[in-house]
């Protein structure tokens, strides 16, 4: 099959994947035009329609979602093959891209990563935010970064932080007013600031209850989609909040706020990158394994 079919059979692909000319052709950095164009001319030549299209979607036909079954996992195999080549050059080279929730792209990730863009300078990272656990195969990422209980047992996993505590801060003003909590009971006479996750659910705090790590729901009157929100929204005085003891040590240093609860923070395994295995080849992969690796064991 000479390129032109392949490339063809990649903008197929990318379409029926992304069910929409519009996402597909931004990944392919193709106009729409030529997407249209180009799939068009496939199902001419092959006598068959591979899409069915309307004004608001696009999926693939029964013939093609034979197609994408068929030519998917073997194109993918082709891509990887060629970036492992690549990967002879000097240095290494590629885009990395790496799912995360945002405190930890900012306190982990980002100053590790930054000095590589400088020694390296045709390695790409790109950054995504997130708080759902995101299928890094499906949604074509690198890796992702989350708590180490949370990464499925068929991904490599690599830590990359220390355990750390999960801990509850109000600011002294908020206290002055409303008292100060000291058992889980208490929350329910508490603003207790909330974080809604990706999936639409308000995330239940995981606090330490006779010995044991269990989700209590809580309730406020402020509801964020990032902790950077929560905590600021606590420093004004509008609530408990509940993030990692890192994040919040600087604002209780300042004053901005004060530690509460302290007997029912849990303990959290740290963090890690997780990965599919089959990935660990790229050396521009490894390279940002390794600037992130921290030295405690990985599973």
């Amino acid at each position: 099959m000479n390129g032109e079919n392949l490339n063809d059979l990649h903008a197929f692909l990318a379409v029926a994947q992304e069910r929409s000319f519009t996402r597909a052709a931004a990944r392919l950095g193709l106009s729409q035009s030529t997407l249209s164009h180009t799939v068009r001319g496939l199902e001419s030549r092959l006598g068959v329609r591979l899409l069915t299209r309307t004004t608001r979607s696009v999926a693939p036909t029964e013939s093609g979602e034979q197609l994408m079954q068929a030519i998917g996992p073997q194109l993918e195999a082709i891509a990887a093959e060629l970036a492992a080549v690549r990967e002879y050059r000097d240095k290494p080279a590629g885009t990395i891209r790496i799912t995360a929730i945002d405190i930890v792209a900012d306190h982990l990730l980002w100053p590790r990563l930054r000095p590589l863009l400088r020694d390296y300078p045709e390695l790409r990272i790109e950054i995504a935010t997130d708080y759902r656990l995101v299928d890094v195969v499906s949604e074509r990422f690198d890796v992702g970064v989350r708590l180490g209980d949370q990464v499925a047992q068929d991904m490599v996993a690599v830590r990359i932080g220390p355990e750390m505590r999960a801990a509850i801060a109000a600011s002294p003003a908020y206290l002055a007013e409303h008292g100060t909590p000291s058992r889980i009971e208490d929350l329910a006479r508490h603003q207790c600031i909330t974080l809604r996750l990706t999936s639409g659910a308000i995330y239940a705090w995981e606090l330490l209850m006779g010995g044991k790590v269990m989700p209590v729901k809580v309730d406020g009157q402020v509801t964020f989609t990032s902790a950077y929100q929560m905590m600021q929204a606590a420093i004004d005085g509008c609530g408990l909040v509940f993030v990692t003891e890192d994040a919040l040590q600087p604002h209780v240093d300042a004053g901005r706020l004060a530690w509460v609860m302290e007997d029912h923070w849990p303990t959290w395994p740290g963090w890690h990158i997780y990965y599919p295995s089959r990935r660990e080849s790229s050396r521009a992969l490894k390279l940002v394994i390794d600037a992130l690796r921290h030295p405690g064991p990985s599973r």
